[in-house]
């Protein structure tokens, strides 16, 4: 049996788990002053009653635009996201020191009311003050499924 090997830089953290065993086990590390973390986040927002209040491109852009530029922000960075007509999903990836409820309060927050503001004939899909659902889903994602997951994310338009 081997024994524990000692911590190692990020960098030697793939030697170590590929020498243990571990088969095509890859993993891209960030690190800060005294950690070494991969935290990646699926993050879908729903549209208030399912309506489709993203129904053009034009919409389903500048929601992407928006995200993207908050994003520098709120400490995340974008690896994937696509918006359907009635929802939207966001893979990111963050910091042990993200706030995550405050990320998807911003998102959802800020884009609501400039979609409301930039495209008003939405108002004629949704009624009151509410643009996206008071729920969401947002779930951890392991690097070993992170390809698959940005191909289902990339593909949400299609369906």
């Amino acid at each position: 049996m081997k024994a524990e090997p000692p911590f190692f830089p990020a960098i030697d953290i793939f030697c170590w788990v590929t020498d243990y065993g571990i088969p095509n086990m890859k993993y891209k590390l960030d690190r800060s002053a005294h950690s070494v973390f991969a935290l990646y986040y699926h993050l879908v927002i729903v549209v208030k009653y399912r309506r489709k209040a993203l129904y053009s491109d034009d919409i389903r852009e500048r929601l992407k635009d928006i995200v993207w530029n908050l994003s520098d922000e709120l400490g995340i960075e974008v690896v994937a996201h696509e918006p359907a007509e009635d929802h939207y999903h966001l893979l990111f990836k963050a910091t042990p020191k993200t706030n995550l409820v405050n990320v998807v309060n911003v998102i959802k927050g800020v884009s609501a009311r400039r979609l409301r503001q930039e495209f008003p004939a939405t108002k004629n899909v949704l009624w009151g003050d509410s643009f996206w659902s008071p729920s969401y889903f947002l779930a951890t994602s392991g690097q070993v499924s992170l390809d698959a997951l940005k191909e289902y994310v990339d593909s949400q338009l299609e369906k």
